[in-house]
């Protein structure tokens, strides 16, 4: 795969300089490229939408050498956006596979896919594949039926906060770093000093806040009892069967099931439709192709750190994030 990557940099530099391509001319399909429908599978009247989400949720791009791609919470909008337009469309597959995200993503998908609901009156089926915990679960929470893989991971119903420190390591190579504040609080978690006591106990409320507005919207969409919200939120996974034993979700079953309950609720033939929106034809199409484009992914990168992807993608900040999961994309 490097190699192929750098042989595509080297053509396209090579066309730049001897002047065959100029800015105007594009090589590749990318998200400038308007969503086209692609049927997968059925002929009947009425569709079912399948929406891949993939990774770790974010509302920010993600940035190659040469181009970069849209976040996941603008993919997703976008072909809600689309879907809203389309009677035809009665139902949507929410096909997740996430361990998680940002607080604030996790949060506009849920309430966009709340809203889409209230506006247009479709219907909403999840499928989790291999992963579908804490963001994860959290986009899957507006959901009419909840199914799992039998295979899922789900669960982790929680906020963690993570903040790095490099103290240590400032200490061994002999540097430091002075900083100058208007409030005693305004660098709280820096990574140049040591957390007070009086900090760690405002960023713990804060952490304690966030988790259960989660708790409560577990409560209100899934209606479990107190014993079990408690176990829950000690925010640890549970394979499918145990999240169907406690009501985390509904159903267990494999992709096809999913689209066949989706159908059902949305009063579809089981002839109808089921449809995907993509920016590019690919050949042998199927419900398990998550790409919207060719050349999908980090984009074409010359230099590679050779660091884990958590250690590079994560910042400061508080997540609906299962961590453990957070680097196998």
């Amino acid at each position: 795969m490097v190699a192929r990557a750098s042989k595509i940099i080297l053509l396209i530099i090579t066309l730049f300089v001897c002047g065959c391509i100029t800015a105007n001319y594009k090589l590749f399909t990318d998200a400038s490229d308007p969503l086209m429908e692609y049927t997968l599978q059925g002929t009947g009247k009425g569709k079912v939408l399948v929406v891949h989400v993939r990774g770790v949720i974010s509302d920010s791009p993600e940035k190659g050498m040469i181009r970069s791609t849209p976040s996941m919470v603008m993919e997703v909008l976008s072909q809600l956006k689309k879907a809203e337009k389309d009677d035809a469309v009665r139902a949507i597959l929410l096909k997740v596979d996430s361990p998680g995200g940002t607080i604030t993503a996790s949060d506009i998908l849920y309430h966009e896919l709340m809203s889409f609901k209230k506006r247009t009156g479709k219907k909403i089926v999840v499928s989790m594949m291999n992963l579908a915990t804490s963001g994860g679960y959290y986009i899957s929470l507006p959901a009419d039926i909840i199914m799992a893989h039998p295979t899922t991971l789900t669960g982790s119903v929680g906020v963690i906060f993570m903040r790095p420190k490099v103290t240590g390591l400032m200490d061994k190579i002999g540097i430091g770093m002075e900083i100058n504040t208007s409030g005693k609080n305004k660098d709280m978690g820096s990574p140049f000093r040591i957390t007070t006591e009086e900090e760690e106990t405002l960023l713990q409320d804060m952490t304690d806040a966030l988790g259960e507005r989660f708790i409560n919207l577990v409560s209100m969409h899934r209606q479990l009892d107190a014993k079990i919200l408690e176990e829950i939120s000690t925010a640890r996974i549970y394979l499918a069967k145990e999240a169907k034993n406690i009501g985390l979700i509904d159903k267990v079953g494999y992709l096809s099931e999913a689209i066949t309950e989706a159908k059902k609720i949305a009063g579809l033939p089981e002839n109808s439709s089921v449809v995907v929106y993509r920016r590019t034809a690919y050949p042998d199409d199927n419900l398990y192709n998550t790409s919207l484009t060719q050349y999908e992914g980090n984009g074409l990168s010359l230099f590679n750190s050779g660091l884990p992807e958590s250690i590079n993608a994560f910042r400061t900040g508080y997540y609906y994030l299962w961590l453990p999961a957070a680097g196998l994309d």
